[in-house]
C-alpha cells in the first residue's frame, strides 16, 4: 500500500519511527515532512497530507503532530478527506470500517510507538464496511446546509 506520512517538529522521531517500520513491512512510504524539531506550523503539514492523498498519490495518510488534534483538523479542512484523531486501536478500526477514513491522526506526546503502530495496523487492515454507513459518508462530503436547526 501507498501510505503518507506527515508531521510538525513535535512528532518527527514517531513519523520517522512508523516510516521505517511500515518500509519494512513492504509499504511504499511517501514522507512529506517535516523533518527537523524546528517549530514549523502542523497545517501546513496537514494541507500537504490532505492534497497528496486527496490527489491520488498516496492511498491512505498518517497525520502526527503533538496532540493529533490540530493536524487533524487541519486534514480534514480538504473535502476528500477523512481523518481521525485516534489513541488505540479499536478507534482506528473503526474509523475506516464506519466512516470510510482516508487518514488518521496521532499525538506523539500523548501515546507511545506501539500503541501509535498498533493504531495503524488496525487502520490499515480494516475495509470500509458500506452498507447504513455509506449514505452517512457520504454527507460528509456534502456543505453544511442552511437552516438545519441546531
Amino acid at each position: 500500500m501507498r501510505i503518507a506520512l506527515a508531521c510538525d517538529h513535535a512528532a518527527v522521531a514517531l513519523k520517522d519511527e512508523l516510516a521505517a517500520w511500515l518500509a519494512e513491512q513492504g509499504h511504499e512510504i511517501a514522507d512529506l515532512g517535516t523533518h527537523g524539531t524546528e517549530s514549523v506550523d502542523y497545517p501546513d503539514y496537514g494541507y500537504r497530507l490532505a492534497r497528496h492523498v486527496a490527489a491520488g498519490k498516496s492511498e491512505r495518510g498518517i497525520a502526527l503532530c503533538g496532540s493529533g488534534i490540530g493536524i487533524a483538523i487541519a486534514v480534514n479542512r480538504h473535502p476528500a478527506l477523512r481523518c481521525a484523531q485516534v489513541a488505540e486501536p479499536v478507534s482506528a478500526r473503526l474509523a475506516r470500517e464506519h466512516n470510510d477514513a482516508n487518514a488518521i491522526a496521532l499525538g506523539a506526546r500523548l501515546i507511545g510507538t506501539e500503541m501509535a503502530k498498533a493504531c495503524v495496523e488496525a487502520f490499515l487492515a480494516a475495509s470500509f464496511l458500506g452498507g447504513r454507513h455509506s449514505h452517512r459518508v457520504d454527507q460528509l462530503g456534502q456543505p453544511v446546509l442552511e437552516g438545519v436547526s441546531a
